[in-house]
């Protein structure tokens, strides 16, 4: 169980934050280990009926106790208590792969439970977005071990954080129309309350929130900073009630309830009603990844450029889950909020341009994995995407294959020739000669080199050709 330099193997590296609670993965099992207080908090949150609630309505993950525990060393200082298991999350994601709509329903959702948990007499320790996770279009909050009763006179110890995390990012978005994901994916602890306060306009402080929770928030977070008196003693002594924790909960959901994100029309927003196929076309596409689908029955299918999700639709037919990414937010906030509508559990959307990928971030690069190491996919779609992949984002079609045979199983891909109308476009803004390797024989040798390609069909008069390819060893 343990590696060479004597560290517990299976430890999810981004757990180790809470010295009551690390997550460890085995065997496709997923495992927490507590220590005497995490087990004592865990025990007053089993026994109470919101566990039971919560988990019957689907918002908390499905845990158990566990009887074993000689198996696991001191993961935890001072040793492991308890062990708890998890039902498994298909897929996990960051808040900087999601949607306004997703981070917005993520945020009411823990501030739901929030709510629930103090008319139950506990709190949660923390209040990070890395705390929930998608089962398709359906939030689940996961971290069993930030429970922890609640201790009168005391603070929600989580509100800077949710604020950092959640608020601030949707403000960012709502009220100036800028993506939260770079901001999130370039400092895991999300936006101070004094930058928030310098994006802010004036007339944006005299909205409905800003003056409690950003320039109010700014201004005692720097006096604070300034003097050795800590506010959470301050309030102790002030006769803190948490009937004023109870307050800014519902405040804060009536805000974030709130905030819309007007979103524009985009490229990729019109881009269905803007292809080169005709009506046949279309269908023998579909038919195709229908075919592609039910002879490879994978588990997870990666569908990349998913655009309105047609295709990951189709896929999910025939597998467990589907991941359908797409590097627009405004698509990826259109199909969340269908698939939402449909209660659809199978289909993950995600915002990710596959040419910058999210990669591996926070403590040692660990924290939070990159894109392959959540989960290789046993079949990938990549339909109409490898001239904005090789054309629009300059990534060699060589390069682009190696990493496809690398990261999947199987592969639909579909190749648009230089003469196509959607990547004589992409050239035409490119100097002369500037894409040699952009030609149907020079993809075709790439792909046969790194793939064994099963079938392929040709679409728009010669222009397309789809294949359904394994990946070489």
């Amino acid at each position: 169980m343990t590696d060479a330099a004597g560290t517990l193997s299976g430890l999810e590296p981004g757990s180790f934050r809470d010295p009551d609670s690390r997550v460890f993965t085995s065997d496709g099992r997923v495992l927490r280990l507590l220590s005497e207080q995490g087990l004592a908090d865990w025990r007053q949150l089993a026994s109470s009926p919101l566990f039971q609630e919560l988990v019957g309505e689907g918002r908390l993950v499905a845990t158990e106790e566990l009887v074993e525990r000689a198996a696991f060393p001191d993961a935890i200082h001072g040793g492991v208590a308890g062990v708890l298991e998890h039902d498994v999350i298909p897929f996990v994601s960051y808040p900087y792969e999601w949607s306004f709509e997703m981070l917005r329903d993520a945020a009411l959702l823990q501030l739901g439970i929030l709510r629930r948990a103090l008319e139950s007499g506990m709190v949660l320790k923390d209040s990070t977005p890395y705390n929930v996770q998608f089962r398709g279009a359906a939030p689940v909050f996961i971290d069993v071990g930030s429970f922890e009763p609640l201790r009168e006179g005391e603070p929600w110890a989580g509100y800077r954080q949710f604020c950092m995390l959640f608020l601030y990012p949707l403000l960012l978005q709502a009220w100036k129309d800028v993506p939260f994901q770079p901001w999130l994916r370039g400092s895991l602890n999300g936006i101070t309350p004094q930058e928030i306060r310098n994006l802010l306009s004036l007339r944006d402080r005299f909205r409905r929130g800003t003056l409690t929770h950003v320039v109010l928030h700014a201004r005692l977070e720097q006096r604070y900073e300034e003097k050795e008196a800590d506010a959470k003693d301050e309030l102790k002594k002030a006769g803190f009630k948490h009937e004023l924790i109870v307050a800014n909960v519902k405040g804060l959901e009536k805000l974030i309830r709130r905030l819309e994100w007007k979103q524009g029309s985009t490229v990729w927003t019109d881009y269905g009603l803007e292809t080169t196929y005709s009506a046949d076309d279309a269908e023998r596409k579909a038919r195709f990844v229908t075919h592609a689908a039910a002879s490879e029955l994978p588990h997870l299918v990666w569908d990349i450029g998913c655009n309105e999700g047609v295709h990951s639709r189709i896929a999910a037919d025939y597998a467990d889950h589907v991941v359908a990414m797409d590097a627009d937010a405004a698509v990826v906030d259109r199909l969340y909020r269908k698939l939402r509508d449909e209660n659809d559990r199978k289909i993950l959307p995600l915002n990710v341009n596959i040419v910058d990928p999210p990669p591996a971030l926070g403590w040692s690069g660990s924290e939070r994995q990159h894109l392959p190491k959540r989960g290789r996919p046993d079949l990938t779609l990549c339909l109409a995407l490898i001239h904005h992949v090789s054309i629009g984002g300059n990534v060699p079609v060589a390069e682009f294959l190696e990493w496809l045979r690398v990261n999947t199983g199987s592969l639909v891909i579909e190749w648009v020739a230089p003469e196509d109308p959607m990547a004589h476009r992409l050239l035409a803004r490119k100097g002369p000669g500037e894409h040699p390797d952009y030609r149907t024989d020079w993809f075709e040798r790439c792909l046969a080199e790194r793939f064994d390609v099963v079938r392929s069909e040709v679409l728009a008069e010669g222009k397309r050709t789809l294949y359904l390819a394994r990946s070489k060893a």
